[in-house]
């Protein structure tokens, strides 16, 4: 079973498609979620109402576009390309993070997401 979400900023907005994990489905249950946006570098991450371990099969480093639950902030993070703490031109989260899935899009329009702006989370039908 996969899990599609909107992501809703107020210069855009995107989908993913998540796969069927236990962070996931932890994360389908407290949809909708509004949050604030948050920027690091090329990564934008915001706060959740999901509080869940790290899974087998985290990762620190991983492809732009991911979409990735960072546990020691119970957020979401949504790296499109490098951040302060990268090595070249990849996507290194501030710690290992649990998979999810992956924007459907071009994950260069999160680069139109200001840190401090509104951000909401659905389900899409």
């Amino acid at each position: 079973m996969t899990l599609r979400i909107r992501i809703v900023w107020p210069a855009g907005h995107t989908t993913a498609t998540l796969e069927e994990t236990p962070t996931s489905t932890a994360l389908a249950r407290a949809l909708p979620i509004s949050s604030t946006a948050r920027t690091w570098g090329e990564e934008v991450y915001f706060d959740t109402p999901v509080s869940v371990p790290v899974e087998d099969g985290a990762r620190q480093v991983v492809e732009p576009g991911t979409v990735a639950f960072w546990t020691d902030g119970d957020a979401l993070a949504l790296p499109y390309g490098p951040t302060p703490i990268s090595r070249g031109d990849e996507c290194r989260l501030a710690s290992p993070c649990n998979l999810l899935g992956a924007l459907d899009g071009d994950p260069r329009i999160l680069a139109t997401v200001r840190d401090g702006d509104p951000i909401r989370v659905e389900a899409v039908d």
